[in-house]
């Protein structure tokens, strides 16, 4: 993948199934052992959503700041909202499809889980899915809009595709 691109919808998806893998194999070991199934702390849950919502609160206030001008946007706390926004989609994909895992293994029993037993693992992965929803919008917002030296605006852009980055003070040799 070239710098600077954002991980593709196949990364999330990954993420998910690598983690409700990894859901089903503790619910079977734990079954196979004669355990009581794991049931995430409703903590969890609770802390993605909060996760999710500190990220929109940031990204909106990077998008309002967008809207009044480059100057009033500060690069570093940008870039820090983007590298978290990437981070909270992995997680969000991960934890979220751990908990799917963990209720997808309660599926094949014969006598039905209690609600306290699927009601935690349930809320991960709808919590995991909203963090990773919310930490897309907020990668959405770290996008620059358009300006005039942009392509789509008509302006003259000397190599279309390339930033700062690109330039060959800043590539590896």
């Amino acid at each position: 993948m070239p710098r600077g691109e954002r991980p593709g919808l196949g990364a999330l998806a990954a993420a998910a199934v690598m983690g409700a893998a990894a859901g089903l194999l503790v619910q079977f070991a734990l079954s196979n052992r004669g355990q009581a199934p794991l049931v995430p702390p409703l903590s969890l849950p609770l802390t993605l959503v909060l996760v999710a919502a500190v990220l929109i609160v940031f990204a909106l206030r990077l998008r309002r700041a967008l809207k009044k001008g480059s100057g009033a946007v500060n690069p570093f706390q940008a870039v820090r909202l983007l590298a978290a926004s990437r981070a909270g989609q992995l997680v969000g994909g991960l934890l979220g499809g751990f908990g799917g895992g963990l209720a997808l293994s309660l599926l094949g029993r014969s006598v039905p889980a209690p609600t306290a037993t699927w009601l935690p693992m349930l809320l991960t992965l709808v919590a995991g899915a909203v963090l990773t929803g919310c930490a897309l919008y907020a990668e959405h917002c770290c996008r620059l809009p358009p300006g005039d030296d942009d392509p789509e605006s008509g302006g003259a852009d000397p190599a279309p595709g390339q930033g700062a980055a690109d330039q060959a003070a800043f590539r590896e040799r």
